[in-house]
């Protein structure tokens, strides 16, 4: 039996949410783009996750685009009110599935709108803005126009929280002078781990830091130590990178994604795992190994 309240929780703005959660983007088509090949079974896994305790889901309407969106409300609504869904908006997608800045105000506050209507919501729990100054990395640059527009929308009552995603440190203080940040989402997992001082700041100010790719997303994090380690503890790797991602600090919100009903129980098995301190130094030791 599953028991995912093992990995803890922690706030997320002013809801307590379960450390492990579920990220929706592998419920699109391949490339995220277009309906998913088996929409059932991807209703299937939204349920089951629920059913397995998951309170917080992570989604976009640039999903698709809309796909995910439509998906969980056929799942799920209406919403059990324990669940928080988190979107974000700043991105909209090419007839050719590439990803285009889309970060105006108009282009915000119809994204906003967007995500209600396929949501069918009245509010948004939490908005990430992502930035878009480079779609690979977190660059520095001014949010204040876009922040300021989602920081108006949560004045309407149309966003309850806000977020912040593919940012630097000094762009998360900058945006704290505008409206509260509750969350993080930036890219960091076993062997990307460029960000270990920003989650150790987050943590300090009691802010959730949610890595997108915990576990490596289009291409699966390898690593023979990392094999190694699993076969030692009889668990996946998989399981393994996420259970070192909770040891790693309290304030990391895991949404691990995947549209397999056996791939979603593998990933929330990883709340059960404890690794020793001779574990966690070997897989510590992975980062120099592996050259990231």
């Amino acid at each position: 039996m599953i028991d995912i309240s093992k990995a803890g929780t922690f706030k997320l703005a002013d809801r307590s949410v379960n450390r492990m959660g579920y990220g929706a983007m592998q419920l699109a088509g391949p490339g995220v783009f277009g309906p998913p090949k088996d929409r059932q079974t991807a209703i299937a896994v939204l349920r089951e996750a629920v059913a397995m305790g998951v309170n917080h889901i992570d989604t976009s309407d640039f999903y698709g685009p809309h796909v995910t969106n439509e998906i969980i409300c056929e799942a799920l609504y209406p919403y059990p009110k324990e669940l928080v869904i988190v979107t974000k908006v700043s991105a909209r997608r090419g007839a050719d599935g590439s990803w285009l800045p889309a970060m105006s105000p108009k282009e915000l506050t119809d994204a906003v709108h967007d995500n209600l209507r396929h949501l069918k919501l009245d509010a948004m729990e939490v908005v990430n803005l992502r930035s878009m100054l480079s779609n690979h990395a977190p660059v520095e640059g001014s949010l204040e126009e876009p922040l300021s527009t989602l920081a108006d929308l949560q004045r309407k009552g149309l966003i309850k929280h806000i977020g912040l995603s593919n940012v630097t440190p000094l762009q998360v203080n900058e945006g704290r002078k505008i409206c509260d940040v509750v969350c993080v989402q930036n890219h960091y997992n076993l062997v990307h781990r460029t960000e270990d001082a920003f989650v150790d700041d987050l943590a300090k100010s009691g802010t959730a830091y949610v890595p997108f790719f915990p576990l490596g997303g289009f291409k699966p994090i390898q690593s023979d130590a990392l094999a190694e380690v699993a076969a030692e503890i009889g668990a996946t790797s998989m399981q393994v990178a996420l259970a070192w991602l909770l040891q790693r600090s309290p304030n990391i919100l895991l949404i691990p994604g995947t549209s397999s009903l056996a791939h979603l129980h593998e990933n929330l098995q990883a709340a059960h795992l404890t690794l020793s301190a001779d574990i966690l130094a070997k897989l510590n030791a992975i980062e120099t190994v592996a050259g990231h």
